[in-house]
């Protein structure tokens, strides 16, 4: 049979567009694949999505730490084994015992998702970019019948991201299309409440993170006051303890989590968010978080697992990428599904 072995892959993906958030801007992005193998046959695989100057894990002993896991693959199977300090390590490592535990490399939390049985109502994407850039992205998605878009904001002046939205609603009211935003926290404390003022004209479904993390009384005054419900996205990171869990939201008090396991320490630590966020009758839903098609397919199947019917999730960013693994998911104003005509292909990743 042989022993274990665990081989550890990077990767660079490639953006077809520049990616530009209000904190910085991207062509490409690394990351890390980890395929577990006995001989010559691979038993599971994993991503490890670590994003440079976003990730908590963002740390330069990042690829050491990850390399050295390949010194005892056999304990990666243990669910007692975690590493908290790594949560895009972490998210991998699951995807391994995952897969391992179901005997497949992409049938990892089996459910209708996966069997292409049902599409998961996802929003579409608007990145960052000048005016007429975020206008036609715009009109593409509403041409092909989205009906929900998150648009990421902050880092246009104010007045001119508002004439953009401002543009959308004269064509489609709110039941016609869902509208989300994320400022990644462009948005200062003194002047978060006005600005949510002016957007709340504009029938806003919820606003993730307005002003940076670490503020938790800032925070909790806006989610208290803010016109518009507050999503928590970064506002989790670094977050492990179940008792500090409960005291950022006994205190924030937000309407809705953003939940990604690669950012935010794994499925089962995100399983722990859901939990409490649901006795607090906080509302959630699931992003990923620039993973390729493998670490997406394992998001979206947890996902699966887990969503409320209806709740449009965000993971419509496969398609973001010019040389990403090629996969039967198939992303769509209809949702994400799976194309059972289709079939992985790894030749990329080049495993030896």
């Amino acid at each position: 049979m042989g022993e274990l072995s665990l081989n550890v892959i990077p990767y660079n993906l490639h953006f077809a567009f520049e990616a530009r958030t209000s904190r910085s801007s991207m062509h490409d992005r690394k990351t890390w694949f980890l395929a577990l193998s006995r001989g010559s046959e691979i038993l599971a695989l994993g991503e490890c999505a670590m994003l440079k100057g976003l990730s908590y894990d963002d740390r330069p002993e990042f690829e050491a730490f990850l390399n050295s896991l390949r010194l005892n693959p056999e304990a990666l199977l243990e669910k007692t084994l975690s590493f908290p300090e790594w949560p895009s390590i972490q998210t991998g490592v699951e995807m391994l015992r995952a897969g391992a535990e179901n005997s497949s490399l992409f049938k990892l939390f089996p459910g209708p998702f996966e069997r292409g049985e049902r599409t998961i109502p996802i929003n579409g994407l608007i990145w960052m970019g000048s005016e007429a850039e975020m206008k036609h992205r715009i009109r593409e998605k509403l041409n092909l019948g989205w009906n929900c878009l998150k648009l990421k904001i902050g880092s246009l002046d104010f007045t001119s991201e508002c004439a953009i939205i401002r543009e959308i609603r004269r064509e489609y009211g709110n039941s016609d299309l869902i509208l989300r935003l994320d400022a990644n926290g462009a948005f200062s404390p003194d002047n978060a409440l006005e600005k949510l003022s002016i957007l709340s004209h504009f029938d806003i479904h919820s606003i993730e993170q307005p002003i940076p993390s670490g503020q938790w009384e800032a925070m909790a005054a806006i989610c208290e006051n803010s016109p518009i419900p507050v999503a928590l996205d970064e506002e989790l990171i670094g977050i492990n303890e179940r008792s500090r869990k409960i005291e950022l939201l006994e205190i924030i008090r937000p309407a809705y989590l953003v939940l990604k396991p690669t950012l935010h320490g794994g499925f089962s630590a995100c399983d722990e968010w859901l939990e409490l966020a649901e006795k607090m009758e906080t509302g959630w839903w699931v992003t990923s978080y620039l993973e390729s098609d493998i670490g997406l397919n394992a998001i979206a199947q947890w996902a699966d697992s887990k969503v409320a019917a209806g709740m449009h999730q965000g993971l419509g960013t496969g398609s973001l990428y010019t040389n990403n693994v090629p996969s039967p998911l198939i992303s769509s104003s209809a949702g994400l599904g799976v194309d059972l005509r289709k079939t992985w292909d790894l030749r990329p990743l080049e495993i030896a």
